[in-house]
């Protein structure tokens, strides 16, 4: 299923996805090797290409990685509780919203069709700025692509990366057979069909609050 969006409604449209997720509807294998085609061909630092996509439909390590994710949006959410943003601030009148929708993937990460760990190479914890900005350069748009190319196909996703904190990204990696310390998790992805496909564009700060000509 194609929406034949333009291009603007889908990159305007492409929202993180938690409670609109069909978490009863299977996703195909094929439909996702086309997403990831897509991903495939984003920029990649010196033509690298040093991406691994770790796909997980297996019950058990679901639960496994769902398991890691809530423990670890515990401590999340005690952090999260202290940014305090002020009425008026778009943010503000989207917080409560943005939480339930949180919650609610907590409670339901173990049921989503699929979930996806995007990972690229080397370990990039203690790597230099130019180093990890190149790698990061090599992986962030090529995610993005695949957001693009799932809602295009009537699903969608978020973009989480709570399952690494505190060692979890090592338990992920023992899980999925990652070699932790040779490659980086960029984060935990649950895949599904969508619930509708009426999505909007967000409400966002002014562009003039975060734009800067020449000088900061």
């Amino acid at each position: 299923m194609h929406l034949d969006l333009s291009a603007n409604d889908v990159l305007t449209t492409t929202r993180s996805v938690r409670k609109r997720l069909d978490l009863d509807r299977p996703v195909e294998r094929a439909i996702i090797k086309e997403c990831l085609e897509i991903a495939l061909q984003a920029p990649t630092g010196s033509n690298k290409q040093g991406w691994k996509f770790v796909m997980v439909e297996d019950a058990k390590k679901k639960q496994a990685l769902a398991d890691i994710y809530a423990r670890n949006f515990r401590k999340y959410a005690e952090l999260a509780a202290s940014n305090e943003y002020q009425p008026g601030d778009p943010r503000y009148d989207q917080k409560d919203k943005v939480t339930s929708s949180a919650v609610h993937l907590v409670e339901n990460f173990h049921r989503v069709p699929m979930m996806m760990i995007p990972c690229i190479a080397g370990q990039l914890d203690r790597a230099p700025t130019f180093q990890a900005a190149s790698a990061w350069g090599s992986i962030l748009p090529a995610v993005w692509s695949f957001m693009l190319a799932l809602r295009e196909r009537a699903m969608g996703s978020a973009w989480t990366t709570i399952h690494l904190m505190d060692g979890g990204d090592a338990e992920a990696a023992e899980i999925l057979g990652i070699p932790h310390g040779q490659i980086t998790q960029a984060g935990l992805f649950p895949i599904g069909y969508t619930v509708g496909t009426d999505f909007r564009v967000a409400d966002r700060l002014p562009l003039d609050s975060v734009l800067h000509w020449d000088e900061w």
